[in-house]
């Protein structure tokens, strides 16, 4: 795992030497073993590479970025890992390639240059990597179909420039840019971030995930029409009928299994988080199953009172003889690390359920672990959490199959933390139009405009008031909402988020966090089966993969009816840290959308009883605190 940096611009090659130096100094925590830069001339103009290294394979010197190639025509700066770079390695010597190196990196800068773009869906991997062909003068930058690694950008009338993080990016600003208030109100009043290409910052971008920009530097014009990212990855939802229930069962074991022997592969110790739930459940069973002598070591969150995943952590280490490591996280340990927390994030978060991922990571660090895999994006391919059930109910309404909606409803409030009340509600849901949303939502106590906001002051600058709607149902979609809506959760309407949070988090403490689950070949497979292998009408969540890890995987985890959302005791954790609350939102009155008083009232009436306490106690806690930063 690594960091990088690049810029090309009009300024001198003295100027963007130190811009570099600077940057590679925030990434260092990206990678700490090695670091590189290769700048040059262009036609009056400058070009910049930088790169920090975390060795994971091929610790040699042989794997140091910049790499340029043989002939000394293309350079790369590469963060992420190739899992399948053997195979593709073996693909390319049978076309008439040599290799230097052992490392994932030469492979992928062989396959783009045999290929170019159409590597991308060769890769099983996650990556996001800028690469520059001097003999055409082209800059090419790509970003894996999830977006598990980062790449953001920015343009502005001297200079083009990108890299890992945004605070390696400010190097190129005279000063800080400003917020983005569009986000600063879609995050503050509805928890809504890292949806769209835009950042908490104006003037950066991120490239979105299945996207790659190419640009002819010769024609380049510094302004941001002249930036258009091209979508090369968008999976089909199209159902196919072709497999029994059994059959698509198994062929979901051989691919999962295939996925986390790839994702093994490393130079470095690997370990494991484990939540107690069936996915991390079902990659530590499958490491167990492919690696019967390798020592694992388990890193697990423990939250107290009711929500404890103990008894289940347990009963999976216990099973493959893992080495437990368990991160137990008192009220006062949010207060002391919540500016370094935030600071690591960079741009605000949803929840304090990131906290207790943050110091997992550091438990493994501690632990000498350098690579973890980890069972993100599961929910969102296999119709996890709740299973969306107003997007099944919208598909069985389309497809006019109205009399299994009752016998849905009933089945699926049957299942814990559900309820016939929320039965209904979602049914409600299944029959609202999109247009309706923000109506919908005023309805049920969420005001657009919260008194601690100042609309007019937004709206004058432009954001827009009301719910943001990211996507809209597509004829493509009808009569299959739910794979819809996985789908668009799955490039970027949702997971990207939670995959923003486990890069920033992993990448402060140096370690590689791994998700087996996603890949184009499981998504491509899960997306077109029937809706009803994936949210049974019994209203079994991840019923296929449950089906397909009999055997591997315990029975007590895959029966399991209550298992929840990845949660921490976020009202106890905030009331204990109440005396520093004000502190926290003191940089309100320096917001100009928003009054510090307001502020207090709303989150101190929560922490004390007199409001119903909910997300936005942490949202305005979390932004303010970021904005003092």
């Amino acid at each position: 795992m690594c960091g990088l940096v690049g810029i090309f611009t009009k300024t001198s090659i003295l100027e963007i030497e130190k811009n570099i130096n600077k940057s590679l100094e925030f990434l260092n925590h990206r990678g700490p073993d090695d670091s590189g830069k290769e700048i040059f001339s262009i036609d009056q103009k400058s070009i910049g590479f930088g790169h920090t290294r975390l060795s994971i394979i091929d610790l040699t010197q042989a794997g140091h970025q910049p790499m340029l190639s043989s002939d000394g025509r293309y350079i790369l700066i590469f963060n992420g890992e190739i899992y399948n770079y053997k195979e593709l390695r073996e693909e390319l010597r049978s076309l008439g390639y040599s290799f230097r190196t052992n490392s994932d990196t030469e492979v992928l800068m062989t396959s783009w240059i045999h290929w170019e773009v159409d590597c991308l869906r060769k890769l099983n991997g996650m990556f996001a990597f800028a690469i520059y062909d001097k003999k055409k003068s082209k800059l090419s930058l790509a970003r894996d179909g999830f977006g598990i690694k980062p790449m953001y950008f920015g343009v502005n009338d001297e200079s083009f420039f990108f890299g890992s993080e945004l605070p390696a990016l400010f190097t190129f600003f005279e000063k800080k840019p400003e917020l983005n208030y569009q986000c600063a109100y879609n995050y503050l009043t509805w928890g809504y971030y890292d949806k769209s290409f835009e950042t908490f910052y104006d003037g950066i971008n991120q490239l979105r995930p299945g996207h790659y920009i190419s640009i002819d530097l010769k024609k380049f014009v510094f302004n941001k029409s002249s930036l258009n990212p091209v979508r090369w990855w968008w999976p089909s939802i199209q159902e196919r009928t072709d497999l029994s229930f059994d059959q698509a069962a198994d062929k979901l074991r051989e691919i999962f299994l295939k996925n986390v022997r790839l994702h093994l592969r490393s130079d470095v110790p690997v370990g494991v988080a484990v939540s107690g739930g069936v996915d991390s459940s079902a990659i530590i069973c499958a490491m167990r199953m492919l690696e019967k002598d390798m020592p694992i070591h388990s890193f697990s969150f423990l939250a107290e009172g009711e929500i404890s995943e103990e008894k289940w952590i347990d009963i999976i280490n216990n099973h493959v003889g893992a080495i437990p490591h368990k991160v137990i996280i008192k009220p006062e340990d949010l207060g002391r690390d919540i500016d370094d927390m935030i600071k690591t994030q960079a741009e605000p978060i949803s929840s304090t359920g990131c906290y207790a991922q943050y110091r997992v990571f550091q438990a493994a660090k501690e632990a000498g672990i350098i690579v973890t895999l980890d069972g993100q994006g599961a929910d969102e391919l296999l119709a996890g959490y709740d299973g969306y059930p107003n997007r099944y109910l919208q598909s069985l309404i389309e497809r006019k199959e109205f009399f299994s909606i009752m016998p849905f409803l009933n089945e699926w409030s049957k299942w814990p933390n559900r309820g016939y009340k929320r039965a209904l509600q979602a049914f409600g849901r299944s029959l609202t139009p999109p247009g309706f949303v923000t109506l919908a939502r005023r309805i049920f106590g969420q005001n657009p405009s919260p008194k601690w906001l100042d609309r007019n002051f937004l709206e004058k600058y432009g954001a827009k008031i009301g719910y943001p709607v990211s996507y809209v149902d597509s004829e493509e979609g009808k009569g299959r909402r739910l794979v819809e809506h996985l789908r668009a959760a799955l490039m970027g309407d949702g997971l990207a988020q939670l995959l923003r949070h486990g890069d920033r988090n992993s990448m402060k403490w140096s370690v590689e966090s791994r998700v087996p689950f996603l890949t184009l070949e499981m998504a491509e497979f899960l997306l077109t089966l029937p809706e009803s292998y994936l949210l049974s009408p019994k209203g079994e969540t991840k019923s296929i993969f449950r089906h397909s890890m009999r055997g591997i995987v315990p029975d007590a985890i895959l029966d399991r009816r209550d298992k929840i959302g990845f949660s921490t005791p976020e009202s106890k954790w905030l009331t204990q840290n109440s005396n520093a609350v004000n502190s926290w939102l003191s940089s309100a009155n320096e917001l100009p959308f928003l009054n510090e008083k307001e502020c207090e009232n709303e989150v101190t009436g929560m922490l004390t009883g007199r409001k119903r306490l909910d997300a936005k106690a942490w949202w305005l806690i979390n932004y303010c605190r970021w904005a003092q930063l």
